[in-house]
């Protein structure tokens, strides 16, 4: 029971979070049984986000940071990660980041199961943590992609000064 008190009150600081008036996100978050699933109807604001999450693999020592997509699972060791939502707050505000995470472990060539579903805030990452023997994972930051930098045509160079074409 303390778990699930623990998962309601991160919701709540999550949405808290979340809601803001210039770009409304609604999160809806609708437990069944064991599992929870998540539905946002995304605003403007989250569209192509980036979740940047740091993995640990405790059996090699091995951190990697992860870029990854909202919406597109990324595959680490067995795990399969999958960024649902993703925000951090403006620089006006206190920073802090929070994503709602789906993390599946596929051994070998077995079906799926599912390990964690829940929030992660970047700064209590052992609020609601991935429990695994082998493998951590927590937030780090969200951002936007770069915009692709525009590429120069070859017909719109000026010719240079004092040039001109003789008849």
């Amino acid at each position: 029971m303390d778990s699930r008190l623990r998962q309601i009150a991160l919701l709540c600081l999550a949405l808290g979070l979340a809601v803001l008036p210039a770009a409304p996100t609604r999160a809806q978050i609708i437990t069944e049984g064991q599992g929870e699933s998540f539905d946002a109807a995304r605003s403007e604001d989250a569209t192509g986000r980036i979740a940047i999450l740091r993995a640990l693999d405790k059996v090699t020592a091995r951190t990697v940071d992860l870029e990854v997509p909202v919406d597109e699972p990324v595959r680490f060791g067995t795990l399969i990660v999958t960024v649902r939502y993703c925000r951090t707050r403006p620089p006006e505000e206190p920073p802090e980041t929070f994503a709602f995470l789906e993390i599946d472990e596929e051994p070998d060539s077995r079906a799926a199961v599912r390990l964690f579903t829940g929030w992660m805030i970047a700064s209590s990452p052992a609020l609601n943590p991935l429990e695994h023997p082998v493998y951590d994972v927590w937030v780090v930051g969200c951002r936007h992609p770069a915009p692709p930098e525009p590429e120069a045509e070859a017909g719109d160079e000026e010719s240079p000064e004092g040039e001109t074409e003789a008849d």
